[in-house]
């Protein structure tokens, strides 16, 4: 909510995506966040609840997106990592068609990373590709004049200082997780001591 609320004091409109399990499903910030002019999308992981079944992660994924649409319009979806997980919950696409489903996109899939430049928190740090097992993209593959590969960022200043130069990519999809943006000092210090230890494992699977 914190977040929506400075998104729209800035006239910034965001997507914020949802899991479906308690420590994220709420209806009433769901409401609320809409109603602030955001869009609100589903976070889904029904491969990796299903275990790999892919027929049964389909007809869990339908039930799901008919539960958050009887409380906000969903048009678009976002694959949930599941680091920790053998599962890809983008490989229920290999065999069904998101689009039937009255969705227009699913960024890992629609988002044309060689126009769009990519940041995502993940790992706690910008430049967590290589502690991230699924949350990453190829970008910019195939355009020769593209900086996109060269570019990196660490910190957050670093990005602000792009911005003030006006040196940063000017199509970007930025993936934010909201616990980490805390300002109550334990919270904080949490988050850092247990993604620290998680980036090790993340680490290791990737390597």
């Amino acid at each position: 909510m914190e977040f929506a609320k400075i998104q729209n004091e800035l006239c910034i409109k965001g997507t914020y995506y949802f899991r479906i399990v308690s420590q994220s499903f709420d209806e009433n910030v769901m409401k609320e966040i809409h109603e602030l002019g955001h869009e609100i999308g589903y976070h889904y992981e029904t491969m990796d609840t299903s275990k790999g079944n892919i027929d049964k992660a389909y007809d869990e994924f339908c039930g799901h997106l008919i539960t958050f649409r009887k409380i906000v319009p969903v048009s678009t979806i976002c694959m949930h990592g599941s680091p920790l997980s053998k599962f890809d919950n983008r490989d229920i696409w290999k065999k069904y068609d998101y689009k039937k489903l009255d969705l227009i996109a699913e960024p890992y899939f629609d988002l044309d990373f060689n126009k769009t430049f990519y940041l995502t928190d993940t790992g706690r740090r910008w430049d967590g590709a290589k502690v991230s097992v699924r949350d990453k993209v190829m970008q910019g593959t195939t355009i020769t004049n593209s900086d996109f590969k060269k570019r990196k960022y660490h910190s957050t200043s670093q990005i602000i200082s792009d911005l003030n130069q006006n040196s940063f990519p000017k199509q970007v999809m930025f993936t934010f997780h909201p616990q980490r943006w805390t300002n109550k000092p334990f919270n904080w210090t949490k988050e850092l001591v247990i993604q620290g230890l998680k980036n090790q494992v993340k680490k290791w699977i990737v390597e």
